[in-house]
């Protein structure tokens, strides 16, 4: 499912990964924890397509990543793999349901699929009383859930979360924690997370921990 080989990244001087090696099954949910600056967030980038490794190699689902060009590569993160961002990443400007539903319209889907898609999942999630509201009028918690909404929209195989939960309090947290869980049983899900919660990490099939850019065996 997702397989990353001797994986090498630099920022000029700065040597952020120093030859990761990281494998992850179909429907495991894994965590990647550590201290900051080891670099998880940057793993997490580089798994997702949204940064390049300096050198090493990236399969996902069997399709080694770094032989796409861009707009290749946009199409194939955009149908495999969905992102819940710690701090939601939602555009200001459209409620609820547009800012679900803008994954499927980039996708080529017409405008009454994408939001027939996103009611679904925004009912799924308890959220049908708030889609015409815009990220300023939502909590913590209805913001991160609307998030996980545009991360499903397009049916992935792989969830990367970055810190999900770090700026929820302690029931949203616990509310989204068994949130990830769900969604993995109902969908299939393959999920990644970067955390700083123990409580979230120890939840996981997995917990791989990385320190000094590279991944510290246990």
């Amino acid at each position: 499912m997702i397989e990353a080989k001797n994986i090498h990244k630099s920022f000029e001087t700065l040597e952020v990964l120093k030859g990761v090696d990281l494998s992850i099954q179909k429907g495991e949910i894994v965590s990647i924890v550590g201290p900051s600056g080891a670099g998880k967030t940057t793993l997490l980038q580089i798994i997702g397509t949204l940064d390049k490794p300096n050198s090493g190699s990236v399969k996902l689902n069997g399709v080694d990543v770094n032989t796409l060009n861009e707009k290749e590569l946009s199409a194939f993160r955009n149908k495999h793999i969905g992102f819940i961002f710690q701090f939601h990443q939602l555009l200001p400007e459209f409620t609820a349901l547009e800012n679900v539903m803008i994954p499927a319209l980039i996708a080529g889907k017409d405008s009454k699929t994408a939001k027939k898609l996103a009611m679904d999942l925004l009912d799924y999630l308890q959220l049908s009383n708030r889609i015409e509201h815009k990220p300023a009028e939502l909590s913590g918690g209805e913001k991160q859930r609307v998030a996980v909404a545009r991360a499903l929209i397009n049916h992935p195989s792989i969830i990367l979360a970055d810190e999900p939960s770090g700026s929820l309090d302690t029931t949203n947290k616990e509310e989204l924690h068994k949130l990830l869980f769900d969604l993995r049983d109902k969908f299939g899900l393959t999920i990644v997370i970067v955390t700083h919660d123990k409580e979230l990490a120890m939840l996981s099939d997995r917990v791989i921990e990385m320190k000094d850019g590279k991944i510290k065996i246990m």
